[in-house]
C-alpha cells in the first residue's frame, strides 16, 4: 500500500508514534531539545479525546504520568537529560509498582544543565541504573526518523506487555533530523492495549 511521504522531524515523529500506539495522556515541562514533542501533543491531544497537561516541572510530570496510567490511560512524557534526573525517584515508583509508561528523554550535553543544543548520549547510565535499587526499565534508541515513529509504537507495547516504564532515549541530533517518511495507516502496526 502507497502511503504519503512527508518531512518529519524525529520528534515529531515519537509524538505520531505515541498517538498511534493509543496515547491519550501527555504531560510534560518544556525542555530543549524536547520540546517539539509537548508542542505537538498539545496540538493533537484535545482533538483525539485525550488530555495534554503542561506541569511547573519534570517532577509533577512523571507523576502525573504514574497517575494517568494508574488510571487507565496509555500517558507519557518528554524530557532531557536534567529533567530526567529529577524523574528518577517515581520512576523507581513505577517500576515498583508496575505501571506502564513510557518516557522520551532527548539526550542532550551535560553536565547538569548543560548545553541545550549539542548532541550527546550521557544519559545512558543513568537510563540503566538511575533509580535506587536494582530495578530494569527498558531503553530504546533510535537512529533515524522511522525508528523514532516505530520504536515509540514498540515503547509503549513493551510497556504494556512488561508493565515497566519504557525509555526512549534518541540524542538531539536524533529528535531534531528532519527526513521523508510515510507513516503507517491504522491497524498496519501491532498496538498492544
Amino acid at each position: 500500500m502507497s502511503r504519503e511521504q512527508r518531512l518529519m522531524q524525529g520528534n515529531q515523529a515519537m509524538s505520531e508514534g505515541a498517538i498511534y500506539a493509543g496515547a491519550k495522556f501527555f504531560a510534560g515541562y518544556p525542555i530543549t531539545p524536547s520540546s517539539e514533542i509537548a508542542e505537538e501533543c498539545s496540538k493533537v491531544m484535545l482533538k483525539i479525546g485525550g488530555i495534554y497537561m503542561q506541569m511547573e516541572d519534570e517532577i509533577a510530570s512523571i507523576a502525573a504520568v504514574i497517575g494517568a496510567s494508574l488510571a487507565g490511560a496509555k500517558a507519557f512524557t518528554a524530557t532531557s537529560g536534567p529533567g530526567f534526573s529529577l524523574m528518577q525517584e517515581n520512576l523507581g515508583l513505577a517500576v515498583m509498582g508496575e505501571v506502564p509508561c513510557v518516557v522520551i528523554d532527548v539526550q542532550r550535553r551535560g553536565p547538569s544543565t548543560g548545553l541545550s543544543t549539542k548532541p550527546a548520549q550521557g544519559d545512558v547510565m543513568q537510563l540503566r541504573w538511575g533509580r535506587h535499587g536494582d530495578q530494569s526499565v527498558i531503553a530504546l534508541c533510535p537512529a533515524t526518523v522511522a525508528e523514532c515513529f516505530f520504536m515509540t509504537v514498540k515503547a509503549f507495547n513493551f510497556a504494556e506487555k512488561f508493565r515497566v516504564p519504557v525509555i526512549m532515549a534518541p540524542d538531539e541530533i536524533v529528535g531534531h533530523m528532519r527526513e521523508n517518511f510515510a507513516p503507517p495507516g491504522p491497524g498496519e502496526v501491532e498496538v498492544i492495549n
